[in-house]
């Protein structure tokens, strides 16, 4: 049997605990807390990760072009592919 709980931190109480217990008595259960954290958030949280993620964003090739010039190269490509 598995349940997955997603719950705010604040919202932990002695009486869930109680409940989970009542659930599963009798049962060996393994209980794994993850707190979501934003994905930018977390590899920037390092110094050195961030610059090295910022220095690899930069060292791209970049291309730009206006939107007009976009959509005739599309048209262009379409033309190709038929």
């Amino acid at each position: 049997m598995q349940a997955t709980f997603k719950i705010n931190a604040d919202e932990l109480s002695e009486g869930l605990l109680q409940q989970i217990k009542k659930m599963f008595e009798g049962k060996s259960v393994t209980i794994t807390i993850t707190a979501e954290t934003d994905e930018t958030t977390y590899l920037t949280s390092s110094l050195a990760n961030k610059k090295h993620l910022e220095e690899s964003i930069a060292s791209e090739p970049s291309i730009s072009f206006t939107a007009s010039e976009f959509e005739e190269h599309v048209k262009e490509l379409a033309e190709k592919h038929k």
